[in-house]
């Protein structure tokens, strides 16, 4: 019975390869007809209501539905000197009149001054969201830079929902666009060091470009069913780039490696397409189900990059086993045309494995001592990942070189009700509002005296029909605080209860530090539901392809210590500090909430590209053969190479985001660019032989194949026809 993993890559390449133009324009007019798609199906992107999670969704459900959304709001910071209150006071008036006449401003509150008397701060209220100018934020901000030169003894600053989502918008976009521009050049270079030639080193590239494009076409009629996150895309980036390129790497080497040996261009094609393009799509089976996991979350975002992440691993493969085997056979040799002559050289010593063979004896030599070392090595990473604390992003995460970043975080230090806060919300029968006021009443004096909760003048806000009400409890703590959570936890649990039980009214707790809160909860809860589910399925997927309950054990164990040196490095770094100054930070003491959920899947399905590409190459020499030892030491040693070229390309590029200025990006280069580093050198290049060393013929199943004189035409299986290569003379 013909396995499907191999017959499907083969016979899509024998067909692509002998209708080489039919290929090639099929997959350009896909891209391009995926392009024009995105252009005239409009991108339906997440909106507040998708987020919505746990009792703070459903308490900002009934303010929606009640009409009682706060409009945005701007604050203007006026900071001087305290004995000199009339300029304050001069400088907030003209302030103060001036946001008046800005179109989108709705009204301009009264100013308010701090308790230390040296900063003022001017509230204004906008529109609705959908009614404001598109260049509100820069309007905002013009309005009070010609104020403040007007008072040049004053610090007059702007921040709130228009002017500092605008600037976060506006660094995460140069920050992109920084690492994009840097990642191409470094991709190509790699890719030119890996194969010597112009030719061969852009064909992944321009692959997994294309395949990127694309995905974003198909992900805009996709939208409609799953709404889109606004940082899907450059995750699709990020993750289309890392595949991409890993896959026509395969397939390159491979192909080379046979041509170069002494076969015709199809017939290395059509062993490169039952080896490389099995472990393809072994690969791209391991990296969905990893990011199928994150569907258990059930929260937007995680949705979001799910399906993007899917699509582009799907599009990647698919452009694998068939563009590219037609492009080879188009190319012919030319494809290691033009050479670079240094680069061509150097490749070609680097190509048979000298350095990997020096690692590897004395690993094979005494695999128990060198699995203890390294395991070792490993466990000391990732035993601080024990300690891992995660909260949502705020201002202790944003780059303060943001000056509306700044200018929030002074205003609440200045003004601590304008901190954290926490939003009661109450629907009953509006014959009861006079109770419910009572009750209100009752429940702030409780929360103040219960000294989690800060006294404040602000009274309920009401519905027009009176059946909702709002009143927000303000806490005098920062948001990263682990008392948030302790204060959220009484006003739900004891406080709500006490002073609203005996009301016929639905309750809920809500705002934004709840919904952190319960957002933190959600990943906390399903967090190792997630963990299990992408570890027990891609061991599935190495028990159907390698036949080797050992060897899905084996993938599963390799695969938990890459995941833990990956939390590992981020506590040590970013909750606990080490290496701040050189990363150019702050420690903010815990790791941003979806970070280390996100690095899970995609560390884990990445990390299985070249687990599966060695393992297929050791399992070929085992069915040729040869003893396990010798054809553990042999398939690591022949590959290790082309590992090595693909874990440079992911460690570069992810490096490259560990120094943008958002903490966000940060983390996660950190993160998977530690873990990758160390799973394609000290994971899979010592513990993985060493394993299998130990293990032996007990993990593989030998099976009859063919002798190596076999015409490929006629290979019963994907071991058939298959014999290491030797470099021809081109190579010398």
């Amino acid at each position: 019975m013909s396995n499907p993993l191999v017959t499907v890559p083969r016979r899509a390449a024998r067909w692509s390869a002998t209708h080489p133009w039919r290929a090639i324009g099929a997959w350009f007019a896909f891209v391009a007809l995926a392009v024009v798609l995105a252009s005239f199906v409009p991108t339906v992107e997440a909106d507040d209501a998708d987020y919505r999670i746990g009792e703070s969704g459903r308490a900002d459900a009934l303010v929606d539905a009640a009409g009682l959304d706060e409009p945005g709001t701007e604050y203007v910071l006026v900071t001087g000197r305290a004995s000199d209150p009339g300029a304050l006071d001069a400088a907030a008036g003209d302030v103060a009149r001036a946001l008046a006449g800005v179109d989108g401003v709705t009204s301009v509150g009264e100013p308010q001054t701090s308790p230390a008397g040296s900063e003022v701060l001017v509230p204004a209220l906008l529109g609705e969201e959908e009614d404001l100018p598109d260049d509100l934020a820069d309007d905002i901000g013009d309005t009070v830079s010609q104020v403040a030169t007007s008072h040049p003894g004053l610090e007059i600053r702007v921040s709130g929902d228009a002017t500092l989502d605008a600037a976060i918008d506006e660094r995460v976009g140069k920050d992109l666009h920084a690492a994009e521009g840097i990642s191409l050049p470094i991709t190509l270079v790699l890719m030119l060091l890996a194969f010597g030639a112009l030719i061969a080193a852009g064909l992944p590239v321009l692959l997994a470009a294309t395949s990127v494009a694309a995905t974003i076409g198909v992900l805009a009629p996709l939208s409609h069913l799953v709404h889109a996150e606004p940082t899907v895309t450059s995750m699709i980036v990020l993750i289309g780039m890392a595949v991409g390129v890993d896959y026509s790497l395969f397939y390159l080497k491979r192909e080379r490696e046979e041509r170069l040996a002494g076969r015709s261009t199809l017939d290395a094609i059509d062993i490169a397409a039952q080896t490389s393009g099995h472990s393809i799509l072994v690969s791209g089976a391991a990296v969905v189900v990893a990011m199928s996991g994150l569907f258990l979350i059930g929260d937007t975002t995680f949705d979001s990059l799910a399906v993007g992440a899917i699509v582009v691993v799907a599009v990647a493969v698919l452009g694998s086993i068939t563009v590219l085997p037609a492009l080879l056979a188009r190319l012919g040799r030319w494809v290691d045309r033009p050479r670079v002559p240094l680069l061509w050289r150097a490749n070609a010593r680097i190509s048979q494995g000298g350095l990997s063979r020096r690692i590897l004896r004395p690993v094979v030599r005494r695999p128990v001592a060198a699995l203890l070392a390294a395991g070792l090595v490993v466990l000391a990473l990732a035993l601080p990942a024990v300690g891992l604390r995660i909260h949502s992003a705020n201002l202790d995460t944003m780059p303060s070189s943001i000056p509306e970043v700044q200018t929030m975080r002074d205003l609440t230090a200045a003004f601590p009700a304008e901190g954290t806060s926490a939003t009661v919300v109450v629907e009953a029968d509006p014959a009861l509002a006079g109770r419910v006021a009572t009750a209100l009443d009752d429940l702030a004096t409780r929360a103040a005296a219960s000294g989690r909760f800060v006294a404040t003048r602000e009274a309920p806000v009401v519905s027009a029909d009176g059946g909702t009400t709002v009143l927000d409890l303000v806490m005098p703590y920062d948001e990263s605080d682990e008392r948030v959570g302790d204060a959220l936890e009484a006003l739900r649990d004891d406080l709500v209860p006490q002073a609203l039980g005996g009301l016929d009214a639905e309750t809920a707790v809500g705002g934004g530090a709840a919904e952190s809160y319960d957002f933190d909860a959600r990943l906390g809860d399903r967090l190792p539901l997630v963990i299990g589910f992408v570890l027990l399925l891609t061991a599935l997927v190495m028990l159907a392809t390698f036949r080797s309950l050992l060897l899905a054990v084996v993938s599963v164990l390799l695969n938990l210590a890459s995941v833990g040196v990956a939390f590992g490095c981020l506590v040590l770094v970013f909750q606990h500090g080490v290496g701040a100054d050189l990363l150019g930070f702050t420690t903010p003491g815990f790791v941003i909430d979806w970070l280390p959920l996100f690095v899970l899947v995609v560390l884990v399905g990445l990390s299985m590209d070249y687990h599966v590409f060695v393992l297929s190459r050791v399992r070929e020499h085992v069915r040729a053969g040869l003893p396990a030892r010798l054809a553990v030491e042999r398939g690591i040693s022949e590959t290790a190479g082309v590992v090595t070229s693909a874990a440079a390309v992911m460690v570069s590029v992810f490096a490259i985001f560990a120094t943008l200025s958002m903490l966000e990006m940060k983390m996660m280069g950190v993160g998977l660019a530690a873990a990758i580093l160390l799973d394609a050198t000290l994971i899979r290049l010592v513990m993985l032989p060493a394993i299998l060393v130990l293990l032996g013929e007990r993990v593989w199943r030998r099976t009859p194949t063919a002798t190596a004189a076999a015409p490929v035409d006629e290979t019963p299986d994907e071991t058939a026809a298959l014999r290491p290569a030797t470099p021809s003379p081109a190579l010398r």
